[in-house]
């Protein structure tokens, strides 16, 4: 089944020659490069003994490494660290990379979503623009794709910032190897060449582009953050048009050996066996979804329902009708809390994650959900090896798009010397 490693490069061996070994040499110095930035991004602020410590590495290697990412413009040493009253001060090396950004644009059935990350994790650009991908002729849903990314990287070349990759996410199943969608049910794509389209309206300056699922970014994302708390087991379910999920175990992004994995809005859950956009009735998306949600919330004729309105804006409306105790979308919030128990159990069940977080719309409503979905969890637990955290993503519709420019920037960490030097 095939996963990717979060955070954890690898260098293959290569022959035993001359030219091998100095080729092995310079894998092994690029990967001790990455190895010190991923450290300083999951870490913060060392000193060149602190790193020397942490990592295994010698402090004449690490000296030597430091030089070379500071050169191209990847580090940055500063204040001088003090330990205690014994040794000499250390000082500081923090991750820099201000001038490298990636993009990640989450292209959704109603929205396209925007993220413009540097190296250390800092936003430059964000931003959730409607649009109507469902309506719209494919070739204009990629024109304005193009230009929301075109006016992002104009704007970044202006401000000195150079962008190392750009990572698109659509809502469905992709060819990794051709960049094509293969099948997005809800938008009604099928074998769309998407890189090559946005590349050709992008024009050669273009970074490179790469596509990736869209519930598998925003799980990457999330698991920046858990995964410092310790969490490698993790499960993110989305919740928007379609329901998806991205799986972190142990560490690593699964997709399955197709690409497949995470498909979980199929499952056959709905027993009123309601068509689904895929060809099969009785999915689950069908009854968790935003669509459902949205009718079972709100009268025919509320806007509330109407794509050209911002999402983000329809959801809060909701929000404050629930703080309000409208006893509709209370009512729905209650119905979708049962029906997503039925399927969380069974996944709980089947992935055994450490932590499930909800995200989409699911996010906006977590004093709603969390309660009864805890409570519907612990009913079925059979042991402690069963329970599971639960939370709401702090990142919301963005959480794609993050994670979307997290790897984007991921060839950076795994080969700092693609980067030149900048002094």
């Amino acid at each position: 089944m095939a996963s990717e490693a979060l955070h954890h490069p690898k260098v293959s061996p290569l022959p035993e020659s001359p030219i091998g070994r100095r080729v092995a040499q310079a894998q092994m110095r690029s990967a001790n490069m990455g190895l010190l930035l991923r450290h300083l991004r999951t870490q913060g602020v060392r000193s060149r003994a602190q790193l020397a410590t942490e990592t295994g590495l010698s402090k004449a290697t690490i000296s030597s490494l430091i030089a070379d990412l500071s050169e191209r413009g990847l580090v940055r040493e500063g204040e001088v660290i003090r330990g205690g009253s014994v040794g000499r001060p250390g000082q500081a090396v923090a991750l820099d990379g201000a001038h490298v950004a990636g993009i990640g644009l989450e292209l959704s059935v109603d929205y396209a979503a925007l993220t413009a990350l540097t190296l250390d994790g800092t936003v430059v650009r964000e931003s959730v623009t409607p649009l109507d991908a469902v309506r719209l002729d494919i070739p204009t849903v990629l024109d304005r794709t193009a230009s929301i990314l075109e006016r992002t990287l104009l704007s970044l070349a202006d401000s000195g910032t150079q962008v190392v990759g750009l990572t698109v996410a659509p809502p469905g199943i992709i060819d990794y190897d051709t960049g094509t969608i293969r099948f997005a049910p809800n938008l009604g794509w099928r074998s769309v060449p998407l890189v090559e389209e946005l590349g050709r309206r992008l024009g050669p300056a273009a970074p490179p582009i790469r596509l990736e699922n869209d519930a598998k970014l925003a799980a990457v994302a999330e698991y920046d953050h858990v995964g410092k708390e310790g969490i490698e087991d993790l499960l993110y379910l989305s919740g928007e048009v379609g329901v998806g999920a991205g799986i972190i175990a142990g560490g690593r992004l699964v997709r399955g050996y197709s690409g497949f994995s995470g498909e979980v809005g199929h499952l056959p859950l709905d027993p009123s066996d309601t068509p689904c956009n895929c060809g099969r009735s009785g999915c689950w998306e069908t009854i968790v979804g935003l669509t459902p949600f949205l009718t079972l919330a709100t009268a025919a004729d509320d806007d509330l329902r109407h794509p050209g309105r911002a999402l983000e804006d329809r959801l809060e409306t909701l929000v404050e009708r629930a703080r309000a105790g409208d006893a509709r979308t209370l009512e729905a919030l209650a119905t979708i809390a049962a029906r997503l128990a039925v399927g969380l159990g069974i996944l709980v069940d089947v992935l055994n994650p450490r932590m499930v977080i909800l995200g989409g719309y699911y996010a906006y409503f977590g004093d709603h959900l969390l309660p009864p979905l805890q409570a519907a969890l612990a009913a079925r637990r059979l042991d402690e090896g069963s329970s599971v955290e639960l939370r709401t993503s702090r990142l919301g519709f963005i959480s794609t798009a993050r994670g979307g420019a997290l790897l984007a920037l991921e060839d950076v960490f795994s080969d700092p010397t693609q980067m030149a030097p900048t002094h």
